[in-house]
């Protein structure tokens, strides 16, 4: 016997040992960064909720005229979703998320020379084009570090991003409308638009620089630890299909993630535009208020988000994790309709909702990578998020509209409700022996 060889149970050992080491370099050298960038991204695509509270009064915009525009960045959405994935396959992530990150940018800050709908609803449409593939580019992103046993926890640690920029993007935002108001003649949503596309163009640079595109292109890591995370993404990616787009569009479980994840996205986006309207209806009034407030929903919802994913990963368990947040989401924002003039009430009914479906989103996001590879992957997660996100059309368009013919919120956001206690029912129909891994 080799006297070098080590006994089975020291090898074991030490590989777990550098397993877990080198997981940990890589978690803490991405997620931080690619959080940060989804904070930029997710708050300028809802700030337009915000500037809402100012907007519609300065340029005479009703509510339909709104939710319209803030519906129709979906549209350019949805049609740039899946080439804009398969592109960033081809060419790597660091070039495409740089351009994506940076043309957004430049299109959110340009949002400050609307005066007319038409105006709203192009600069809408093409801040779309410009960001679509960004969410799904990181979510394919993630597969080619992280195996299927991880991910629901790395999926977590960037997708709370999206509390977190309500979090910190509610009060920003109400102090900027208050603060900036008036200032060089311009009005506060104005300022706020050029305000928070800053970030974003200053992160788009760095992402040229910053990101790597491939284990074997991560310049931090040793030939050890890149060996090490190779064999495991290999090994996780065995038995997948490579089905190319004819086989992603017509795979009927691709279509069924994709009608969950639309109901998911009801929810979100009803949240997401309306949240500082369903505020000040409860009583609140000024928009510095209004934006502390919101920060209450979007933190409970990080607690949550974490806490799902974890049990989600520990337990090998995803359909019932995905359709019990998705039930509670429903839940409370029905809860906070009926309780709408009680500010108390509301706002516990509203995080209770934001937390729950939130709380959805990352293990939801292991769904499309557990059976599917290569090229397969990259359009199957950009369609599911493609036509998911048309939600984000719909939604905000049902809720204006019901809100112009009925003058309340409540019979929209009780439509919201419906499609996330729908959305739990269609997640019980996944294969178990599929999604659990």
């Amino acid at each position: 016997m080799n006297t070098t060889t080590l006994p089975y149970g020291a090898a074991s050992s030490a590989r777990q040992q550098l397993e877990a080491a080198t997981y940990a370099k890589v978690t803490w050298r991405l997620l931080p960064f690619l959080f940060i960038c989804y904070v930029a991204a997710y708050l300028d695509r809802v700030n337009v909720g915000f500037a809402k509270l100012q907007m519609l009064s300065d340029l005479q915009f009703s509510e339909t005229v709104y939710g319209l525009g803030a519906g129709i960045f979906f549209i350019g959405y949805f049609f740039f979703e899946v080439p804009s994935n398969i592109i960033m396959h081809k060419v790597g992530a660091r070039v495409w998320i740089g351009r994506i990150m940076i043309t957004w940018a430049i299109l959110s800050g340009a949002m400050m020379y609307v005066t007319s709908p038409t105006m709203f609803y192009v600069l809408r449409f093409f801040l779309g084009v410009a960001e679509a593939g960004f969410f799904p580019g990181i979510v394919l992103y993630l597969t080619y570090w992280f195996p299927a046993q991880r991910r629901s926890r790395m999926n977590a640690l960037f997708m709370i991003g999206i509390p977190i920029a309500g979090v910190i993007g509610g009060p920003l935002s109400g102090w900027i409308l208050n603060a900036f108001h008036g200032a060089n003649g311009l009005s506060g949503w104005q300022w706020l638009f050029v305000i928070e596309a800053v970030p974003s163009l200053i992160l788009g640079a760095i992402t040229i620089f910053y990101l790597p595109n491939s284990i074997s292109g991560a310049s931090w890591l040793n030939a050890e630890e890149k060996r090490l995370l190779e064999e495991n993404i290999a090994g996780d990616n065995s038995g997948k299909a490579d089905h190319g787009l004819s086989g992603v569009f017509g795979n009927a479980r691709v279509w069924l993630m994709a009608a969950i994840y639309f109901c998911c996205m009801m929810g979100l986006y009803g949240v997401g535009f309306y949240l500082p309207t369903l505020i000040k209806a409860a009583g609140v009034k000024d928009a510095l208020d209004v934006g502390m407030l919101t920060a209450i929903p979007y933190g409970c919802a990080v607690v949550a988000m974490l806490f799902n994913a974890k049990s989600a990963d520990r337990n090998r368990e995803r359909r019932w994790h995905f359709a019990v947040a998705s039930a509670l989401g429903g839940l409370g924002l029905m809860l906070a309709t009926i309780f709408g003039d009680n500010v108390t009430l509301a706002m516990a009914a509203l995080s209770l909702g934001t937390a729950g479906l939130l709380a959805t989103m990352p293990v939801f996001w292991t769904y499309p990578s557990a059976i599917l590879g290569g090229t397969a992957a990259a359009a199957g997660i950009a369609l599911i998020n493609s036509v998911g996100n048309l939600a984000g059309f719909v939604s905000p368009s049902i809720i204006g509209w019901m809100k112009d013919v009925t003058h309340s919120t409540n019979a929209g956001m009780y439509v919201v409700s419906a499609a996330l206690f729908l959305g739990a029912l269609l997640a019980l129909l996944q294969p178990r022996s599929l999604v659990n891994r």
